[in-house]
């Protein structure tokens, strides 16, 4: 008895599209780690969601669930593992996530890595497996040979040794956008807690400017509507202009005090 099936197409990457078209992208990001918070707002007219495992209690199981969700709105899915880690990133390419922000890289040489993690045998390291989420449950053909052209690599700058390793960074083969991490920059320069101070925001202006003169997209992430507008005006393609925590603690702070 044989067994036929039918083909499917991989899903095409429209958060990668968009930036290397540099249209300007907005998102969220999301932190509270259930499917059915992600739902809420995977309707509320985002281009993208981040979710969140660096800093959230997000595991393997939970941004499946997420993505399973997300797959039936018109919102990108991104997801931020807990660090650059060769097996982290397999599994989490192997359930279908195809934008993938790393955290913490300060070299080229970390962004290469990452870069082989992504990417098959002989280009790189990725592990094989023909039956997962990714190919549609070996549905998608040829998925070794077409995948690549889907998957989005994203990294995460927030040092000043990663400030200084910048134009190294974002001109790696395989490395489509360069991601500023705010806090975390902020507190290496030496103003930690104060994302607006003078010198952290001139500072990540001018890292936009770098990164973009190099051809990559640059992200940012910021509650503050008016810096997320300046940071957009100074050349941000993607964009993340608050954190669901944070919307559901404020608004809950905002309707206790009317009473």
């Amino acid at each position: 008895m044989s067994l036929h099936f039918k083909s499917m197409n991989i899903q095409k990457n429209k958060f990668k599209e968009a930036l290397i078209n540099g249209t300007p992208q907005k998102g969220l990001w999301t932190t509270l780690s259930s499917s059915y918070s992600t739902e809420v707002l995977a309707g509320a007219g985002f281009d993208w969601m981040l979710l969140d495992m660096e800093h959230s209690p997000n595991e393997m199981d939970t941004i499946l669930g997420q993505l399973q969700v997300l797959a039936g709105y018109p919102v990108n899915a991104v997801v931020r593992p807990v660090w650059n880690d060769t097996l982290l990133i397999k599994r989490l390419l192997d359930i279908g996530v195809q934008t993938i922000l790393l955290p913490y890289v300060q070299t080229a040489g970390e962004a290469e890595n990452a870069v082989r993690a992504m990417r098959y045998p002989p280009r790189g390291i990725r592990g094989v497996s023909n039956v997962t989420r990714a190919t549609q449950f070996g549905r998608v053909k040829d998925y070794m040979k077409v995948c690549e052209a889907e998957l989005c690599l994203l990294v995460q700058i927030e040092t000043q040794t990663s400030l200084d390793h910048l134009e190294a960074i974002a001109s790696v083969d395989g490395v489509d956008g360069v991601f500023i991490g705010p806090a975390d920059l902020s507190a290496s320069l030496g103003y930690p807690g104060q994302q607006s101070h003078p010198t952290v925001i001139k500072t990540i202006e001018d890292a936009i400017k770098r990164i973009r003169a190099c051809g990559k997209g640059a992200g940012i992430l910021t509650g503050d509507s008016t810096l997320a507008k300046q940071y957009i005006k100074a050349g941000s393609t993607f964009t993340a202009v608050g954190v669901d925590a944070a919307l559901l603690a404020r608004a809950g702070e905002a309707l206790a005090q009317q009473f």
